[in-house]
């Protein structure tokens, strides 16, 4: 896969400008809103949430910031993942590329933006006084393999949005519910331990988790959760891999 990456490095990095091109096309601030999209939803959930879940629990902003941060990144990654092969069509049907460079290209330009946005969440964390340490070296672990649960997520849903277009209403209507299971605006104090230990079965939730952890707590992740972002990255990236590979040529005749 590396070597042939590298042999199409040009029409990976054209794919890549022409992502970005079309999504700021005709927009005033342009990449400005990659970053300003996830600060204003944290400003209004913000505003929203604060006094319900916000009194008892030390610095809720970045524990709400820490939340979306993740989720946004996802959420983003691989709703455009979704219709990447359909996207491009007219690409790979006429010319034999590997399909997985449209899948990458759109996961290289959310990476870019979550990165930006990663800046700002930094801000906010001298703003409320978080003591940055060494511990926060541990962030490398959860963003990388973000970055490959995405993809993984993505190989999965753009290959069956190939054959099922509903997928894409019932993926938002699931991103959504998503969303409301990862305790992005709420603490789980409220929950009795066996309510609590079934969150972890949500994956973006572990990852909200680790942040959390290490930015907040300033503590080290435990060796549970260290193991179980490593087996949410292997299952989805696995069949995600899978799928490609055993309906590579099916593609053609769906599209």
């Amino acid at each position: 896969m590396l070597k042939k990456l590298i042999g199409y490095q040009f029409l990976f990095s054209e794919l890549v400008k022409r992502d970005f091109k079309k999504k700021y096309k005709r927009t005033i601030l342009g990449m400005a809103w990659s970053v300003l999209s996830p600060i204003l939803t944290l400003i209004v959930m913000a505003l929203v949430f604060t006094r319900v879940y916000g009194r008892n629990t030390p610095h809720y902003i970045i524990y709400l910031f820490c939340g979306n941060l993740v989720f946004s990144y996802f959420n983003d990654a691989v709703t455009q993942g979704m219709t990447s092969l359909m996207g491009n069509a007219s690409i790979f049907t006429k010319v034999n590329v590997p399909k997985y460079l449209f899948l990458l290209s759109k996961n290289v330009q959310t990476l870019i933006n979550f990165g930006l946005t990663l800046i700002v969440f930094f801000l906010f964390c001298i703003f409320d006084r978080i003591t940055f340490t060494w511990r926060f070296i541990y962030l490398l672990y959860p963003i990388c393999m973000l970055v490959f649960f995405n993809i993984g997520c993505g190989l999965i849903l753009s290959a069956l949005y190939v054959f099922f277009r509903d997928i894409q209403y019932l993926w938002s209507i699931f991103s959504l519910l998503l969303m409301y299971l990862s305790a992005i605006f709420y603490t789980l104090d409220r929950y009795p331990p066996v309510a609590q230990n079934l969150f972890y079965l949500n994956p973006v939730y572990v990852f909200i988790r680790y942040f959390r952890v290490v930015v907040i707590e300033s503590a080290v992740p435990t060796v549970q959760l260290h193991l179980l972002i490593l087996a949410n990255v292997l299952i989805a990236l696995g069949y995600g891999s899978y799928m490609y590979k055993k309906y590579n040529t099916r593609f053609l005749y769906y599209v």
